[in-house]
């Protein structure tokens, strides 16, 4: 369908892409993956044609259609949502007027053997399928649908575009996308802008979905859901895996290892017998032999590894001070700004050591009750305050913006860095990849990613014992979401993290408060419960507002009874979890979780316990024994309060 033939691009003496090669089949589903910077958006650009190569090609039909969503792009204004994801329709009238020509050419031929009269029969046929495809549904209802899937509510229906944000607007855009049935979807970084629950309608959109995609993605979960071939772009070059991201990860470690095994073999064998000819080049008996091997190494194919970048975070938070039991307290609270309330009536309570996720569709109230945990907001009703000795630091949503543009980037930590920390900036610094000469850059000229880094690594200059974050992972790549998840499953003090990306979330939280319709609401335990049992509401909804419709896309070929047996599926198991959860009262799930969350924490006091018993039996003159034995003596304190809370608890749920 499409091929990329021998492309380089390259922008004076740096080359991006460097001769690369892969091809594209109709129901390819690639993952197109690499570090911020390596090409990914550039290749699809080439793709639409908005980009030319330095040398080589990009070959495609020309009636070939293609949807491309870019990470940027122009929104229209003046229409509502509504009236311009319609718009996604007007190719149909120009199929319709094709079609007519096509019929009234027919009715007037005679050449019914001819080529042209079959070529004429086919388009007829073609155009036809086409037709059948967009009207297995009304658009009207198509575009609801798609709509109500990427998050507006039936009142933004008739509301104009330029009253929403922009994120909104891109979901407008990705809405006419989808609805305009293109054969090759290009989509650079489609989740940004959406919530989980969008992001799981899209996910079994693209599943379901026919036709090429070609897909730019950092969230893990979603490429391994979505896509069946991952495209590599490493260092200019690309790495063609005919299978999902996960596994992607697994082969090419496991070809790095073949090839370095196969290299340093093959190394072995010329020092062997480049030695061989060093010790006997100039005797006689074995001259033969010498010449011998010479040749050999003369025509040796010298093997070589790939090219690595293995440059990558190193995260490690600084110790938690110690804070009391609740770190966050909200009773009765409803936050909002004049003239607006955002959610009403919420009750909020964090603990000490809980990790917490604030979940839920964009302009629901997360970032606003974040502004209430830092004091930057009143409720207008309701109590609500942080805890005793906590100290916060705060990562907000635009921290890359907030930073200022002026200043380099050793100035923006060494500006607010006080005391010992000062000595180790640029430790700090490295951690977050900014070694060399990078430290000198100015703000200003950094990318996205890189001043999401450098407001990460202002959190490693003071100790907090809460960490606050609001979409923390925004343009980071892969690895570098993977890296902080690991340093704040290993953090000791208390998380709260706004995030949509399910697989940062998944293993992070034990705890999650959803902001939905003005309410919040609390679940107890991970994020793959809560979206199982948030599709099971969906589907309900569905059959709720459509009633008795094909409840499918537009390009999904199961029939109406297969649809139906699956809603009636959904709905038999929606029962049986509503009948489970009505035995067991919210109060006694809230003190499973609680002990559940005890039992991980004395755990891993307990293990901290051993290793520093293990170095007081026999310490070294490196090893600090006063520290040391503080430091046991307050977790031994926090061992007694754990294991008394434990204790008073399964009383509690014996009774």
């Amino acid at each position: 369908m499409i091929s990329i033939n021998s492309l380089t691009v390259a922008y004076g003496g740096f080359t991006l892409l460097d001769n690369i090669d892969f091809h594209i089949s109709g129901n390819d589903k690639i993952g197109l993956v690499g570090k911020n910077g390596a090409g990914k958006s550039t290749i699809m650009k080439l793709i639409c044609g908005l980009q030319s190569p330095t040398s080589g090609s990009v070959d495609k039909p020309n009636d070939i259609r293609i949807g491309y969503l870019p990470q940027i792009m122009e929104h229209h204004k003046g229409r509502t949502v509504m009236e311009e994801a319609m718009t996604a329709f007007e190719r149909v009238d120009s199929i319709q007027k094709e079609l007519d020509s096509i019929g009234e050419s027919l009715a007037s031929r005679t050449d019914y053997e001819s080529d042209s009269y079959m070529e004429l029969i086919s388009r007829m046929n073609d155009l036809s399928d086409s037709l059948s495809i967009i009207h297995a549904e009304p658009p009207e209802v198509l575009a609801q649908r798609t709509l109500l899937g990427l998050g507006f509510k039936d009142s933004d229906f008739g509301r104009k575009t330029e009253t929403f944000s922009q994120g909104w607007n891109m979901r407008i855009e990705l809405a006419k996308i989808l609805l305009s049935a293109p054969d090759v979807l290009l989509l650079d970084e489609p989740t940004n802008h959406l919530d989980i629950e969008s992001i799981e309608w899209l996910e079994d959109y693209l599943k379901g979905r026919k036709g090429a995609l070609l897909l730019v993605s950092h969230d893990r979960k979603f490429l391994d859901t979505v896509t069946n071939r991952t495209v590599e772009i490493l260092l200019g070059h690309i790495h063609d895996y005919k299978v999902p991201y996960s596994k992607y990860v697994e082969l090419r470690k496991e070809r790095l290892a073949q090839q370095t095994a196969a290299y340093e073999n093959q190394r072995r064998m010329i020092e062997k017998t480049e030695d061989f000819i060093n010790r006997f080049r100039y005797k006689p008996t074995k001259s033969n032999q010498v010449q011998s091997r010479i040749k050999q190494l003369e025509k040796l194919d010298r093997l070589e590894i790939d090219e690595t970048d293995n440059v990558r975070l190193t995260v490690k938070f600084p110790p938690a001070p110690r804070s009391g039991d609740i770190v966050f307290k909200a009773s009765g609270i409803t936050v909002g700004y004049p003239g607006k309330v955002v959610f009403r009536d919420a009750d909020i309570e964090v603990k000490r050591g809980e990790k917490v996720a604030l979940i839920g569709r964009n302009g629901e109230g997360k970032t606003t009750l974040m502004r209430v945990i830092t004091g930057e907001l009143t409720p207008l009703e309701g109590e609500a305050k942080r805890g005793y000795n906590v100290a916060m630091g705060y990562y907000a949503q635009n921290q890359e913006d907030i930073l200022d543009r002026n200043l380099t980037v050793w100035e923006t930590l060494d500006n607010i860095a006080v005391g010992d920390i000062r000595t180790k900036l640029r430790d700090i610094l490295a951690q977050f990849l900014f070694r060399g000469e990078d430290i000198d850059k100015k703000v200003s000229v950094l990318s996205g990613g890189e001043r999401a880094r450098l407001g990460m690594a202002k959190f490693m200059l003071q100790p907090y014992n809460l960490l606050a974050l609001d979409e923390p992972t925004n343009h980071m790549d892969i690895k570098s979401k993977e890296i902080l998840k690991e340093a704040l499953k290993a953090y000791d003090g208390t998380l709260i993290v706004v995030s949509h990306d399910r697989d940062f979330l998944d293993g992070l939280v034990d705890k999650m408060y959803e902001f939905r319709d003005g309410k919040v609401k609390e679940h107890l335990g991970g994020v793959t419960e809560f979206l199982e049992n948030r599709k099971i509401e969906s589907l309900q909804e569905l059959e709720r507002r459509f009633g008795k419709e094909i409840l499918r896309d537009a390009q999904d070929d199961k029939t109406i009874q297969g649809n139906k047996k699956i809603l009636d599926n959904k709905k038999e198991e929606a029962r049986e979890a509503f009948e489970r959860k009505r035995t067991e009262s919210k109060e006694i799930r809230r003190v499973r979780h609680r002990i559940d969350f005890l039992e991980g924490e004395i755990g891993k006091l307990e293990k901290k316990m051993k290793d520093i018993e293990k170095i007081l039996s026999n310490p070294t003159a490196d090893d600090d024994i006063m520290e040391l034995t503080r430091t046991y003596l307050e977790d031994k304190r926090e061992l007694d309060h754990k294991t008394s809370e434990w204790e008073s608890l399964m009383e509690k749920l014996e009774e």
